[in-house]
């Protein structure tokens, strides 16, 4: 895919890294000359401007794109360059970061907004949700639309508390993906031989069929709830 996003920083730096890793076409645009970092990320377009001047995309040629990401850290930059980008442009899929909870609201399809996602740790994974048809037969992402987001955090009774993150995946039902994990460290993408603590959150992209099951299958042995 051809993926655009505005905001370079390190939101947007970290949706490219993981994107480009993936194979994917990806552009950054940020008007912020300390933003941009061409020697950083080799494997990504920059573009140095305002992604809030209809020229600006334009020159970008962004109706090219499948997807844009508005991932500044300004909830009203976001918002314009989402509803430009499909007013003007047509983009397919329109994926916005809210900042500000306060303006959640506003991040819909009136706003030219496809998905809001806040916190922005879950826009890669979302980016790469394709339809069915189009996926990777080995892919690791169910399809969206269709797809829920499910949380999790371990507890001590948990049976993959101190084990490796691999285990974990192998025991997922089917239509389940590992997108994230939440610890003291932050936010990062799935790692199998990383080691799951105690208090970690674990981050699922599900099929809503599959969420019993996944629920089942981290349910401590009192079998409280812990989606």
């Amino acid at each position: 895919m051809r993926i655009a996003i505005a905001g370079a920083g390190s939101v947007g730096r970290s949706i490219a890294t993981e994107l480009a890793g993936n194979g994917h076409d990806v552009l950054l645009i940020d008007r912020d000359t300390r933003a941009i970092g061409v020697d950083d990320l080799p494997q990504v377009e920059w573009l140095l401007a305002d992604a809030c001047e209809l020229a600006t995309l334009e020159d970008a040629r962004l109706g090219d794109f499948d997807v844009v990401v508005a991932a500044s850290s300004d909830d009203k930059v976001n918002l314009v360059v989402s509803l430009l980008a499909k007013t003007e442009f047509a983009v397919e899929r329109v994926i916005a970061r809210i900042n500000d909870p306060d303006n959640e609201w506003l991040f819909n399809e009136s706003w030219g907004v496809d998905l809001a996602v806040s916190p922005p740790r879950l826009i890669a994974d979302l980016v790469e949700g394709v339809p069915e048809e189009e996926a990777d037969p080995e892919g690791s992402l169910p399809p969206l639309p269709g797809a829920e987001i499910a949380e999790s955090v371990l507890h001590a009774e948990s049976r993959f508390a101190g084990g490796p993150e691999g285990a974990l995946t192998e025991a997922l039902p089917e239509g389940v993906a590992l997108v994230a994990v939440v610890g003291p460290g932050g936010v990062r993408p799935p790692d199998p031989a990383r080691t799951l603590s105690v208090g970690n959150t674990v981050v699922f992209l599900a099929e809503p069929e599959s969420l019993d099951a996944l629920e089942s299958l981290l349910a401590p042995p009192e079998g409280s709830e812990t989606l």
